[in-house]
């Protein structure tokens, strides 16, 4: 066990990796990812490039820190939806899973379009296999338990259907941003055969 010196030191060294974290995706959503240099992220953040690289050892691993922030905001909003859900109410939680589902659209920044360029298409499904996998474990381990308790499961191979469906769900949202919400709801419903005149699908109860 640690001394309460080490302790602060443990927090303090924590603390300025996650500054610099946020300063990067700070200069990525203000001007995309191939326009920030390292000396950009220890400008904004007031250290030195030595101290970066005791942290990250290139900008590809700070820039996979801040892939791991958006994956934890998308399993905050994901925490939000389930909280939300109200049993039986199968339109509004379609509904509310398409704008969940949205969220991987990445038009809203900079950082987010450029990850979704040509040229950044590895980071892009990084990106997108980190979010199926961490979503798909959340809804596995809440929202289709909590089902389960009640009604059938009507699939198998859960974890696997609903890491395909997201991933199929987000790729297609980005070469088709303009489909509409009831043909992805359609989708869901299909793939995770959902009777959307039902008033308990898996994962809706």
């Amino acid at each position: 066990m640690g001394t309460a010196g080490d302790r602060t030191r443990n927090a303090a060294s924590a603390e300025r990796r996650a500054d610099i974290v946020a300063a990067a995706r700070e200069l990525y959503e203000e001007q995309g990812l191939s326009k920030t240099s390292v000396q950009d992220i220890t400008n904004r953040v007031g250290v030195t490039r030595s101290l970066f690289y005791h942290y990250f050892p290139d900008k590809d691993a700070v820039t996979s820190a801040v892939l791991d922030d958006y994956v934890a905001d998308f399993i905050e909003a994901t925490h939000h939806w389930n909280a939300q859900r109200r049993p039986g109410d199968i339109e509004s939680a379609l509904a509310s899973v398409v704008r969940l589902m949205r969220l991987g659209g990445f038009e809203r920044d900079a950082f987010r379009r450029s990850l979704a360029s040509r040229e950044n298409a590895s980071l892009y499904i990084d990106f997108v296999n980190r979010v199926a996998d961490r979503i798909a474990s959340y809804i596995v381990e809440t929202t289709v338990r909590d089902y389960g308790a009640l009604h059938e499961i009507r699939i198998e191979h859960v974890y696997e259907t609903f890491y395909v469906l997201i991933l199929g769900i987000v790729g297609y949202l980005r070469t088709h941003p303009d489909v509409s919400d009831e043909v992805l709801k359609d989708l869901i419903a299909q793939t995770l055969h959902m009777d959307r005149g039902d008033a308990s699908p898996p994962g809706g109860g």
